[in-house]
This record gives C-alpha cells, sequence and structure tokens, in this order.
C-alpha cells in the first residue's frame, strides 16, 4: 500500500521535499570544476552523457592548456578531440567547444552571455547547458535544469507526467520559488545519485518516501518503488 501522506497540493509536496532535500544536502554545489564562466560552459557540454568525475579530470588538463575562449577558438581541432576523448562523443564535443568559443569571441567579446536566448545560438547549447551555466556563474535563476536524475525523481516523485525535459521544466517551474529552482536539480541530483538510483532505489532509506507516490510497503514492511 502507499504511504504517502494527504498533503493538501502538489506546491505543497515540492516546497516540503525541497525543505528535507536542502536538510539532507546542505552543502550541494555544482560538482563540476572551472573558475570562469567559459570554463563551466566548456565542462558542461562535456559533461553530456559522461560522469562529472571524468569531465573533472579531463578540463584539468584542457583548462591549463586552453584557459579562455580565445585560446579554444583558435586551438587545433585535432588537439581538442585527444584532450576530450575520453568524455566520449569527442569529435562531436570537440567541435561544439570550438564553436561556442569562436562565436562567444566574435560576437560577445570573449564573454559568455548572460541571456538564455544568446545561449541557446551556440553549439551543444541546450536549456539545460544553459541553466546550468547562467545560474552557477552568474546567479540567474532562468530555469530548472533537467537531466537524467531530474527527470526520475521528479517522475518518480509525482511532480509531472511527462517524459520530455522541456514539460518537466516547466511543471517544475510552477511548483517551487524561482530562487531555488537550480538548488532544487542540485540537491535532486545528489539524491538520485546516493538514494533513488535508477535500477535500485533504496527506498527504506529515503527521507522523501513519505512523500513518495513511487515508494509502497510491502507486506513485510519493506518499502519499493513502483
Amino acid at each position: 500500500m502507499s504511504i504517502i501522506r494527504k498533503w493538501t497540493s502538489k506546491q505543497q509536496r515540492s516546497i516540503e521535499i525541497l525543505i528535507r532535500l536542502k536538510r539532507l544536502y546542505p552543502n550541494a554545489g555544482c560538482t563540476l570544476n572551472y573558475e570562469t564562466p567559459v570554463q563551466l560552459l566548456v565542462a558542461t557540454i562535456l559533461s553530456a552523457q559522461c560522469t562529472d568525475e571524468r569531465v573533472n579530470m579531463v578540463t584539468s588538463g584542457l583548462f591549463r592548456r586552453f584557459p579562455d575562449a580565445s585560446a579554444i577558438a583558435n586551438a587545433d581541432i585535432e588537439v581538442l578531440e585527444s584532450l576530450v576523448r575520453s568524455t566520449g562523443f569527442y569529435r562531436n564535443k570537440a567541435k561544439n567547444i570550438q564553436g561556442a568559443c569562436q562565436i562567444i569571441v566574435k560576437e560577445f567579446g570573449g564573454n559568455v552571455p548572460k541571456q538564455m536566448e544568446k545561449l541557446l545560438k551556440l553549439p551543444g547549447v541546450a536549456r539545460k547547458t544553459a541553466n546550468v551555466v547562467l545560474a552557477n556563474a552568474y546567479g540567474i535563476n532562468q530555469g530548472v535544469t533537467v537531466d537524467t536524475h531530474v527527470k526520475r525523481l521528479s517522475q518518480r516523485l509525482g511532480l509531472t507526467e511527462y517524459s520530455d525535459p522541456i514539460r518537466i521544466e516547466r511543471d517544475l517551474i510552477r511548483l517551487l520559488p524561482q530562487d531555488d529552482w537550480e538548488n532544487w536539480s542540485i540537491r535532486l541530483i545528489y539524491h538520485g545519485r546516493a538514494v533513488c538510483q535508477s535500477r535500485k532505489p533504496s527506498c527504506e532509506a529515503c527521507v522523501l518516501a513519505d512523500l513518495c507516490p513511487s515508494a509502497q510497503i510491502s507486506d513485510r514492511g519493506a518499502i519499493s518503488v513502483s
């Protein structure tokens, strides 16, 4: 049987989830290493289908050799490919980070733009990447970052019925305070990695179990996810 409490609204439940996540992960922050907005943009592009740990290993050497947009824009593409190879899809990623940096140099004076519409014109940049850069580099919460963890947990928590990231983001924007849009995503990512994993969610250890319509108690008292 379901153990979810009867909350007066989905928004109230969302706020309670947020409060508990803040309590559980008080110091959660972006796990990508960077010093400038350009470096964060590059690291975020490289993080597609790759772990942050691997990206940090790669960017450590990449940024020593090519620290800014101008350096990356003028780099030998084969050198870039060799440096980012271990992140996967390295040819496309190298092409995108160089293309993005070339536009940044040519059109924005070497600075990453602070507007969503301008960011989305850069190669390799969709709303997920743009949200990460705006929030973490500039403190601008333009939207909610939706990665695989945020998608999975938002669905399991009954906060959205959609699988499309854009529609999920729209649902979450309606439920959460704007000041918390990015820290919601970061903490949900932490929780997805530590507790609510894809194949074996640890519902019995989850502080959100009573708020989650996917968490259930079996006849033996064990909690499982449906």
